[in-house]
């Protein structure tokens, strides 16, 4: 991979990472439950989805997944569903005192599906992979370019999204306060699996 393109790939994944989504509201939400050292498990959670997904892409599977219709539609249901989920249980719980007691395991979980099905991963995948690598030269020696740069810009960005979520935290003590940003994070997750259950097939149309 040329400077140019390592450059070109490094500005998309930038704004893959940065823009908000499902993520980047759990990292918020986790930040302000457990605070920024005990949510770094959440952080760890989305870079194993990102090192798998990044390995699977090199591989081919993303690409072979967009192509499959079914297998697209059952997990952006299933991805829907589970947003939607959190979101209504978040909204239905704003009211009760923060458990900040979650285990790593349970934080670690949590971060790694919501990041796993969301739609946005595959399709940003399936961008990097079909317009940034270069398809004269093996994938496999340009991983080594691609992988530091994407994991480096991605645990950048959801360090800062869980800093963020801990100075909210830190910020939103009062008991009103801290009910209405909560419902805000639940209505996020709400929107993001209505949006994921409307997102058309990448690569489509």
């Amino acid at each position: 991979m040329s400077f140019e393109g390592w450059a070109i790939f490094a500005v998309f994944w930038v704004v893959f990472v940065t823009t908000p989504g499902p993520n980047a509201v759990n990292c918020i939400s986790n930040g302000m439950t457990h605070g920024f050292r005990r949510s770094l498990p959440g952080v760890l959670g989305i870079l194993t989805q990102a090192t798998l997904f990044l390995l699977l892409s090199a591989a081919g599977v993303t690409a072979l997944l967009a192509t499959i219709p079914e297998a697209f539609l059952w997990g952006k249901l299933i991805g829907a569903g589970f947003l939607i989920y959190l979101g209504i249980r978040g909204w239905m719980t704003a009211r009760r005192p923060i458990r900040a007691d979650e285990r790593p395991g349970g934080i670690y979980l949590k971060a790694f599906l919501i990041a796993t099905i969301n739609v946005k991963s595959i399709a940003g995948y399936f961008a990097a992979f079909t317009q940034f690598v270069q398809p004269d030269v093996p994938v496999w020696s340009q991983m080594w370019v691609i992988m530091p740069t994407a994991l480096t810009i991605t645990a950048l960005s959801y360090l800062t999204y869980t800093a963020i979520g801990a100075g909210i935290g830190r910020a939103a003590m009062g008991a009103v306060m801290n009910f209405w940003v909560r419902r805000v994070m639940a209505a996020c997750f709400v929107i993001y699996g209505v949006l994921l259950g409307s997102t058309s097939q990448p690569g489509r149309a």
